[in-house]
């Protein structure tokens, strides 16, 4: 709970601990409404791979069912799987995400070698290392999704709320990511709302950023690539899209 401490060791290290906040209302859908196969196994995809932002969304929400329903198939990791990526990949979407050792987007979305890139930033902070990367994935992988996915009980956004509530300063390269989620803090809510408020604020924030790039912005405009919003919920483990 966020609360008017002004211990600097609070702001300091609310960023590192972010436990599990109550439940929270969803606010929104899963990724699609698709069904889950139950059949585990460690082989290639049997159906090609996708190759629009739709069907990625749906590739990725028939995984994270498969992960909230424990029945997860491990895709892509093979010998065979293994041996084929050598020569090159193809990825079939990017997430931005957290750093937050809870919410590793290929487990999350059930996926294996070669499917996903993924790129991870405290609070899915944007830096001109993190634009490179989503960049290279888009126009030299010609990747048709970008998903910027957020989470329930963010430390990054805890932490930034904390310093701008205390005024409290932290460590050089952590006040970095607090003075980056900062303009998107949700200061007409109180406490955990005011975290969670912020948490989605953030994410929205980082998607249009990214939409908003004159390569990305092009891209979009010819119908080649989607840029969505997307919040994982650790107590319930669903990946729901933002609007």
């Amino acid at each position: 709970m966020i609360t008017e401490d002004t211990s600097p060791t609070t702001a300091r290290r609310a960023l590192l601990r972010g436990g599990v906040a109550g439940a929270v209302a969803l606010g929104g859908a899963a990724l699609a409404a698709v069904p889950a196969s139950a059949a585990p196994g460690a082989g290639p995809r049997s159906a090609s791979r996708p190759g629009t932002a739709e069907a990625a969304l749906r590739e990725l929400a028939a995984g994270n069912r498969r992960w909230r329903a424990f029945r997860e198939r491990h895709p892509d990791e093979s010998p065979s799987v293994r041996t084929s990526l050598t020569s090159g990949q193809q990825p079939f979407a990017l997430v931005l995400g957290c750093i937050d050792s809870r919410v590793p987007p290929e487990l999350v979305f059930d996926q294996g070698l070669g499917d996903l890139m993924t790129v991870r930033s405290a609070g899915e902070v944007l830096d001109e290392a993190v634009l490179g990367s989503v960049a290279y994935g888009v126009l030299e992988l010609d990747i048709p999704l970008v998903v910027v996915l957020g989470h329930q009980s963010c430390g990054a956004v805890k932490a930034a709320v904390q310093a701008d509530l205390t005024g409290a300063a932290l460590p050089r390269h952590i006040q970095y990511l607090a003075d980056e989620i900062a303009p998107y803090i949700d200061r007409a809510k109180e406490g955990d709302a005011r975290v969670d408020a912020t948490i989605d604020a953030n994410i929205r924030a980082v998607r249009s950023r990214l939409a908003a790039e004159p390569d990305l912005a092009a891209k979009i405009s010819a119908g080649e690539l989607a840029v969505v919003g997307a919040r994982y919920e650790l107590t319930t483990q669903l990946v729901h899209r933002l609007a």
